[in-house]
């Protein structure tokens, strides 16, 4: 038991939450495992969905299904003189499971790669424990809503139903966790500031009339031009951006031609766009295309750019750092804090911090000793007492008065 739950006498609100969490830790794990066992593809979350829907309304929670999948529950105070959002995520990935374990993916070539299912599990542990001191978040005029969102893994992602369903309108603080297997379990790993970068997907599609590779001059050398685009739109892009915004756009499909001889009509490159800097992500916009047509202009091919807006960076908010640094070390000592690195990695959270101020909490997962995994990887394995160290996190944190 953690030392704020046996320190403090049950009257206590934020104890009593931790008692209850310890007291649902076993039947925590247990919904995790299934949750784990049937995985579900971004806005196909519909088992999932209705076992939240199911659980949470038998605690007596007054749940809101967004459209299609997902869903909001709220407790706590009706008209709260403050209201405190804990996001979760649903959607699991593409991504074949290698872990062995035994309630591994029972669903061909889709896992929780991403570690969604504990996500999921923590808020869920975390509204169940607030909800058995209702009366004290009542009292304190506070209200909790649980946002349980689908599609995190796809752009545009399910932020954007949160936000318009007005989901987010009267929040005033919003707390996510996301799983990290580089850092023990045990420890949380907090930064103010850009956390996670801007991420938006690039597709650019040259065309021409093709021809023979004997006779590039009667022709237009279309894998030629699909090369210098490959290589010098990202060095133009890091020469009109401020290289302190982390830039870096990276190509993650080619496709072009299909013979040694034959020049292509057409070509295509895949990539991500991605950058720390807010601003520099705003000002970005169009800015590819512009690129694209430069670089292609002496090859005499045509290009479609669609530069798709994904999501802007995590920029964690001082104040509610602090909440979660306080609440880290009264449920797990005060040497839970880690430092953690900014990622170039996108989530979708950033919307939602658009809306509002807030924090995204890294949630070690690593078994003391044990290997580092990979995120996005079919072979993750998660120390599940990270369910609970997350639960306390968000529980306590959420009641904070910081």
């Amino acid at each position: 038991m953690s030392d704020l739950a046996s320190s403090c006498t049950t009257v206590d609100p934020a104890a009593a939450a931790v008692v209850e969490i310890e007291r649902l830790l076993p039947q925590l794990i247990t919904w995790r495992r299934d949750l784990h066992a049937h995985p579900e593809v971004a806005r196909r979350e519909t088992r999932t969905t209705t076992f939240l829907r199911e659980t949470l309304t038998a605690a007596g929670m007054e749940v809101t299904a967004l459209p299609g999948t997902g869903l909001i529950a709220d407790l706590g105070a009706t008209d709260p003189s403050r209201r405190v959002a804990l996001r979760a995520d649903l959607d699991a990935l593409p991504v074949p499971e290698r872990s062995g374990l035994p309630f591994r993916s029972t669903v061909d070539g889709v896992c929780h790669a991403c570690g969604h299912d504990v996500h999921t599990t923590v808020v869920l542990g975390a509204a169940l424990a607030l909800k058995s001191i209702e009366s004290s978040l009542i009292a304190r005029s506070l209200a909790i809503r649980c946002i349980f969102q689908p599609a995190e893994e796809v752009m545009p992602g399910g932020a954007h139903d949160v936000l318009a369903s007005g989901a987010m309108d009267t929040v005033d603080r919003a707390l996510a966790v996301h799983c990290d297997p580089s850092i023990d379990v045990g420890t949380i790993g907090l930064t103010a500031g850009p956390i996670t970068a801007a991420c938006d997907a690039i597709d650019i599609t040259l065309t021409g009339p093709g021809g023979h590779t004997s006779r590039p001059h009667l022709s237009a050398d279309l894998t030629f031009a699909l090369g210098k685009v490959l290589t010098e739109v990202p060095a133009v892009l890091s020469r009109r951006l401020d290289p302190r915004s982390g830039v870096a756009l990276v190509w993650g499909q080619v496709d072009a031609g299909n013979a040694a001889n034959v020049i292509p009509a057409t070509g295509r490159i895949v990539g991500t766009l991605r950058m720390l800097d807010a601003d520099e992500w705003k000002r970005v916009d169009g800015l590819v295309a512009q690129v694209v047509q430069e670089v292609i202009a002496p090859y005499k091919v045509a290009a479609q750019v669609q530069h798709i807006r994904g999501v802007p960076p995590v920029v964690n908010d001082t104040k509610a750092i602090a909440a979660l640094a306080a609440a880290a070390q009264a449920t797990e000592g005060e040497h839970s804090v880690v430092p953690t690195r900014q990622s170039l990695g996108g989530e979708d959270f950033s919307w939602l911090l658009q809306a509002t101020p807030g924090a995204l909490a890294r949630l070690g997962t690593r078994a003391p000793g044990g290997p580092t995994y990979e995120l996005h990887q079919g072979d993750l394995v998660i120390d599940e007492t990270a369910i609970g160290v997350g639960a306390r996190l968000l529980a306590v944190a959420a009641l904070s008065e910081v």
